[in-house]
């Protein structure tokens, strides 16, 4: 293997065992093999279904749009783009499709897991947007507790009192995942509704109250997350083929 030549730099061959060892001195040998391990995988599984099919239409609109958005409509502009990115359109072509089959892979590995998955994930997913007013002992906390009861603005003693960062945007967190609030806090939470006063709570020795905001209660309806638990289990299942297969780098 040691004369295969590899690439060249310089009219120099850099045979295929020397481009190992510049992989290895550079610490990416492992990053390299493991991309085309992953690559042989999805092609060699793509090659053995039959129920990866996509339409040459949608590949051919997609090259139209790419070349649309970058305005690369002029042939001639479109070559010297395909020569100066080292590729042919045939390649080019090969690629745009590729990636269809891809996804549509993806689609069909995660889709019988989906439902199940997306149950086990949903306390992650599920979110709420909570503010807060965080003090340091317990007597303060129960003090702005009745003071807002009676009428005090939240925002304002948020802004004056806050040991949080957030006390500058009247103690507003943003958006939490239900599966990262402490248990007691989750717990309030789960029972409340928007815009009533929860705590005061005891969270890492100083003292918590909130206030239900809006609750995000994730769904796959939403393109995107189906999008990403879809990649997420691909990922699993990529994994998993992966961990089965007997890998040997045979350099001479």
């Amino acid at each position: 293997m040691e004369s295969l030549s590899f690439l060249t730099i310089d009219d120099k061959e850099i045979s295929v065992a020397q481009a190992v060892k510049h992989l290895q001195a550079s610490g990416k040998l492992g990053q390299f093999i493991g991309d085309i391990i992953r690559q042989n995988v999805i092609e060699e599984e793509i090659a053995s279904r039959e129920d990866i099919t996509i339409s040459p239409a949608l590949t051919e609109q997609a090259i139209i749009d790419f070349r649309l958005k970058n305005q690369l409509t002029d042939p001639q502009r479109f070559n010297d783009w395909l020569k100066s990115s080292g590729t042919s359109y045939e390649t080019f072509h090969a690629s745009v499709a590729s990636g269809f089959k891809l996804e549509r892979l993806k689609t069909v590995i995660a889709e019988p897991k989906l439902q199940e998955y997306f149950i086990e994930r949903k306390l992650f997913l599920d979110r709420v947007v909570l503010s807060r007013i965080i003090v340091d002992k317990r007597e303060l906390a129960e003090e702005l507790q009745a003071q807002i009861e009676e009428g005090a603005s939240f925002e304002q003693i948020a802004r004056e009192y806050s040991l949080a960062d957030d006390r500058v945007v009247n103690g507003m967190m943003g958006p939490v995942s239900r599966g990262t609030l402490p248990d007691i806090l989750r717990a309030a939470v789960d029972v409340t509704t928007p815009n009533v006063l929860i705590g005061p709570f005891e969270l890492e020795e100083r003292f918590g109250l909130f206030r239900l905001e809006q609750v995000l209660t994730a769904s796959l309806d939403d393109t995107q997350l189906k999008q990403a638990l879809q990649n997420e289990l691909f990922e699993k299942w990529l994994a998993e083929k992966i961990q089965k297969l007997t890998v040997k780098l045979q350099v001479g």
